[in-house]
């Protein structure tokens, strides 16, 4: 993204925002989705990155490449700040009287779809990983970005990056042992497949890194 594009996202252009949004809106929504492993939140962390984005646009620097390292970044706060949200409500949804339960259909309906499975292997391998080390392995592993990118979108050291990513792929290696089905996402890389919109989304071989 040259220089007059970002001078503009930082005076407020809505045209160069609508731009903004068409080109990393994906991108931003399968990081949401990597992040929470939720379809429905990954489209409120969308909705809300871009939101957030309008608010800092005057922390945009005029000099760069592309500010898709800095939308993920902000997509990262915000999957962790709807994550506080979401254990607060569950806390005093805890707290409340049990009611009668009743049988949830839509866990009928998602087994369903043809790559449930794969999805649930993948979603349970990640929830073993510290909040930080699964965020390395969207950043580095699912969007490609470089160590030092990351840890500039994190605002932690390059070192930082390193070993919180040495720690889940151990972490992830060691599940897969125990666990000949687990598929911990790094096959992605090899084959270009994410898990896409709703279903199954083959990702381009370079997804939004204008």
């Amino acid at each position: 993204m040259d220089l007059s594009v970002r001078a503009r996202i930082r005076a407020g252009d809505p045209e160069a925002f609508g731009a903004l949004f068409d080109d990393y809106a994906r991108g931003v929504y399968n990081h949401a989705f990597r992040l929470t492993g939720d379809w429905s939140v990954a489209e409120d962390v969308l909705s809300l990155t871009f939101l957030e984005a309008w608010r800092l646009r005057e922390s945009v620097d005029l000099d760069g490449g592309s500010l898709r390292p800095w939308l993920l970044g902000v997509a990262t706060n915000t999957a962790r700040n709807i994550r506080r949200a979401a254990r607060r409500h569950e806390a005093a949804v805890g707290r409340l009287p049990r009611e009668e339960a009743f049988p949830d259909f839509a866990e009928e309906l998602v087994g369903r779809i043809d790559d449930a499975d794969r999805i649930t292997r993948i979603r349970k391998a990640l929830s073993r990983l510290r909040r930080p080390e699964r965020e390395v392995v969207a950043l580095c592993v699912w969007s490609g970005l470089d160590y030092a990118t990351a840890a500039r979108t994190l605002g932690v050291p390059v070192g930082t990056v390193r070993s919180r990513l040495s720690r889940a792929r151990r972490k992830l290696h060691k599940f897969a042992a125990t666990d000949p089905g687990a598929d911990t996402g790094n096959s992605r890389r090899s084959h270009g497949q994410t898990v896409g919109d709703r279903g199954s989304a083959v990702r381009p071989p370079q997804e939004e890194t204008r």
